[in-house]
């Protein structure tokens, strides 16, 4: 039998060495998060877990015997399913919650059959442990530029310009499926688990040069309803920016291209505008709605720019990054691919 443990810290510098990383878990656990690149091979499934669990609490031997019924059968069908073309040298990472029963049964049972598994010590939660604990170290390794602008300037496109060029960039809001805004939740696209942002930003870092800089927008704390780890965070506001600007009737149609799910829907707007009603007061966004609801989107969003966008971004920008003073002006002429493509390219000739 051929079965050995490894420490979160170390799985996570070895995680390349094995050829799959398997998630005991139930489904709804790895939906959650998992390990990166990890296949989900439940032990007990969703049902069973709250099955077990609820049993468990008033009879543990019989919880156990059912719990061993249910481990048997699934993990029977995972290795008829998945491991009969695996050769003697493949190499399975394997964890469950806390490294327990379900990744131990598991791995028992493919070290009898002669394959060279590997468990997390501690599990998941030893790996998330780990993964936090790494993160500033990641972030301090590296430099960043950071896209400043006012809302509507065009710094995700910006962002995604320099990505198309080859630049290194760090895409908070793409990661966190929303556009860090009161108004930026994307209709139809639920966040991923604070754990699960933790990670993807992680294994992001990870992958990064640190001889080359990493582009990223200048984001708040929180996007959305996730809070971007504190090490980067501080990382960020202490990089140097650029200032991108764009006029402000281009402003307004990028606003109206990105966020064309308002124009396709004027009471979802409507409804998100009320969130701004302890801001702005009743008057102000009844005003706004009432011109939603006349047609006037494009109006309501140069309203939105100058009244309340605008002021507050001005603040926070000098208040929270330190060379913001200092940033790099940049104007682009229009929003159009061109303009963005050559704006890339110019940061990327600067850096």
């Amino acid at each position: 039998m051929s079965v050995r443990t490894l420490s979160a810290t170390d799985a996570l510098a070895q995680l390349a060495d094995f050829h799959t990383v398997i998630d005991a878990r139930s489904e709804d656990e790895y939906a959650l998060d998992h390990l990166p690149g990890a296949v989900n091979w439940p032990t007990l499934n969703n049902q069973e877990r709250i099955e077990i669990g609820t049993l468990h609490r008033l009879q543990p031997f019989e919880a156990r015997k059912r719990g061993a019924v249910f481990a048997a059968r699934n993990i029977a069908a995972h290795i008829e399913r998945e491991t009969l073309d695996k050769p003697r040298e493949w190499r399975p990472l394997v964890y469950c919650w806390r490294g327990g029963q379900r990744s131990g049964a598991l791995a028992t049972i493919l070290g009898a059959i002669g394959f060279q598994v590997t468990r997390i010590e501690g599990g998941y939660k030893a790996w998330r442990a780990a993964l936090v604990a790494d993160t500033p170290r990641l972030a301090a390794s590296l430099s960043y530029i950071v896209i400043c602008g006012p809302t509507g300037s065009g710094k995700t496109r910006l962002l995604q310009a320099l990505a198309a060029e080859g630049a290194q960039v760090l895409d908070l809001e793409a990661i966190a499926c929303h556009r860090s805004s009161v108004l930026g939740h994307i209709p139809g696209l639920e966040q991923p688990s604070q754990k699960r942002f933790d990670n993807l930003i992680w294994q992001q870092l990870r992958q990064f040069d640190p001889a080359q800089p990493v582009f990223v927008e200048s984001e708040s704390r929180k996007v959305g309803n996730l809070r971007v780890p504190n090490a980067l965070i501080e990382a960020m506001r202490a990089s140097p920016c650029i200032d991108l600007q764009l006029p402000d009737a281009e402003r307004v149609a990028l606003l109206l291209e990105d966020y064309d799910f308002f124009v396709r829907d004027s009471e979802h707007f409507c409804a998100r505008l009320q969130a701004l009603t302890e801001l702005r007061g009743h008057a102000t966004v009844n005003g706004w709605i009432a011109l939603v609801r006349a047609g006037h989107i494009p109006e309501v969003v140069q309203a939105l720019l100058s009244q309340h966008y605008d002021p507050g971004y001005a603040a926070s920008i000098r208040r929270n990054f330190a060379q913001y003073s200092r940033a790099t002006p940049l104007a682009l002429p229009d929003r159009s691919t061109g303009s963005l493509a050559a704006a890339a390219r110019q940061l990327m000739a600067g850096r």
